[in-house]
Formats: C-alpha cells, sequence, structure tokens
C-alpha cells in the first residue's frame, strides 16, 4: 500500500462521522445565513453614507462616550466573572454539600431568565427605596443608573460562560498531580499555581472571551439599571436602537460597524492568546 494510500486510510479511521461533504454543506450554508450575510448586509448599508458621514454618525462624541462605556463595564465585568465563575466551578467540583445540586442548577438561571426581567429586578433592588439600596445609598454607593449598575447586571448575564467552561476541565484534572506536587515538598500555593492553574488556563481565557462578548452585546438587562444616560451610563447597543428609533438607519449601521470591527479585534487577540498558551504548554 502507498504512503498516500494509507494516509487516505488512517484519515477515514479518525473520522468519528460520515458524511463530511454534506455535514460540511450544511454548517456553510447555516453560517452564511445566519451570520455572513446579515453582516455583509449591515456593511453594505453603512457604505451608502459617505466617509465624511460614517465619521460623524460612527466617531461623535456620543458614539465615543457609549462605546467607552460599552468595553469598560464588559472588560471589568469579564474580569470579576473570570474570578467569580473559578471560585465557584472549583467549590462545585472539589466539595460535596447540601444544596450542591440545586446551587449548580442556579448557575444556569441567567441562561433562561429573560435580560430584562434581570435588568428590571436589580434596579428595583439597588433604588433608594430598594431592597439593597435603601442601605447602600446612604453610604454614598449608588448602584442604580451607574456605570457600577451596569457592571452588576453584566457580571449575573455572563457568570455561567466561566462555570460551564472551567468546570468540566477541572473534573477531568488527573489528582495525581497534585498528589505528586504535595510529596515533592510544594505548598498549597505552589501546586496551584504551577500545576492547576496551567491546565485550566487556556478555558479560563475562554470563558473570559464568552463572557466579554456577550457583554459587549448585551441589551435588555442593561437598559433598565443604566439609565441610558448619554455621555455617563448609555451603552453603544442603546446608541443603536436611539439612531434607529429616529430612522437613521445608516448612521445606526455605521456604529454598529464600529463595534464589529472592534469586537473582532479583540476576539483575535483574545484567541491568538490562546493559541499561545496551548503552544507553550
Amino acid at each position: 500500500m502507498s504512503s498516500s494510500a494509507a494516509k487516505s486510510t488512517a484519515l477515514r479511521k479518525r473520522r468519528v462521522l460520515p458524511g463530511l461533504g454534506l455535514s460540511l454543506g450544511y454548517s456553510l450554508t447555516v453560517v452564511t445565513l445566519l451570520l455572513l450575510i446579515p453582516l455583509a448586509a449591515c456593511f453594505a448599508k453603512a457604505a451608502t453614507l459617505t466617509p465624511s458621514q460614517f465619521w460623524a454618525a460612527a466617531w461623535s462624541e456620543r458614539a465615543q462616550a457609549a462605546y467607552f462605556v460599552t468595553f469598560i463595564c464588559s472588560f471589568v465585568a469579564a474580569i470579576i466573572d473570570t474570578f467569580l465563575g473559578l471560585i465557584l466551578a472549583w467549590v462545585l467540583v472539589r466539595y460535596d454539600f447540601y444544596g450542591k445540586r440545586f446551587i449548580d442548577s442556579l448557575i444556569d438561571l441567567p441562561f433562561a431568565l429573560p435580560t430584562a426581567v434581570a435588568g428590571l429586578v436589580y434596579a428595583n433592588l439597588y433604588t433608594k427605596n430598594g431592597w439593597f439600596g435603601q442601605w447602600l445609598v446612604p453610604w454614598g454607593i449608588e448602584v442604580s443608573f451607574t456605570r457600577l449598575g451596569i457592571i452588576v447586571v453584566l457580571v449575573f448575564v455572563g457568570l455561567p460562560f466561566v462555570v460551564r467552561t472551567v468546570q468540566p476541565l477541572l473534573e477531568t484534572l488527573d489528582n495525581d498531580l497534585e498528589d505528586a506536587s504535595e510529596l515533592l515538598g510544594a505548598t498549597r500555593w505552589q501546586t496551584l499555581s504551577m500545576v492547576i492553574f496551567p491546565a485550566i488556563q487556556p478555558a479560563l481565557l475562554t470563558g473570559f472571551a464568552l463572557t466579554f462578548a456577550r457583554a459587549i452585546g448585551e441589551f435588555g438587562s442593561v437598559v433598565f439599571i443604566s439609565g441610558n444616560k448619554q455621555y455617563k451610563t448609555e451603552i453603544a447597543p442603546f446608541l443603536i436602537v436611539s439612531r434607529l428609533e429616529e430612522y437613521a438607519y445608516a448612521e445606526a449601521t455605521a456604529v454598529a460597524v464600529v463595534l464589529i470591527v472592534i469586537s473582532l479585534i479583540l476576539l483575535l487577540i483574545i484567541n491568538g492568546l490562546e493559541r499561545w498558551n496551548r503552544r507553550y504548554d
């Protein structure tokens, strides 16, 4: 048997499911209909503007303020979610306690709960007369209608992404490595930082990327708690909706194009970091 035939046979053996051509065709069709065509339509609509009109719509002072609020709050929320998600995943995997299954099921609540409901509930909880706000506001800690409130709801919405990304990896992590580390005299912190953390670092980066991407496009939960104050708490998705309500469709797509491009650049950077980590694992 020739080497090419042997390679072809080995490749066929590695395939789990048959029908690559048909499956690939379905996949490309779905991606084209749900992703590529809408993106192309968005860019085509924005292209109807002249360069000066596009710049005026996409990079006005109001738009810049909205981008800043969107990306800064999303970044902070993603960092908090990465830290909290790691702790929750660790507790759910490494410890047995009463009510564990109930807490584990609650992690997926943001997936099932309409985000608008979450935003409305948080806004009411942290107002001056709310359950939490009546204690926090007298101390000068205002959450509702502030950037802090945006971060709070984004943390709620994005937390499951980190937990569900890290949790399976922790469950399959070999405990023998930890035992060997302790036998060699390593402290618990050294085992965590040199053995466990490098193994779960790619999953943490993936969870961070998913949370960050979700937060950038989040609208329903933020619109109620932010107050939508121009130059202060207005997010980019709300600015797009405002432009659509003014029937300025091309201007709305211009803002959307900037949001898409910046998001893609950030995701490419994060994916590059993930590949770099895998290469040097």
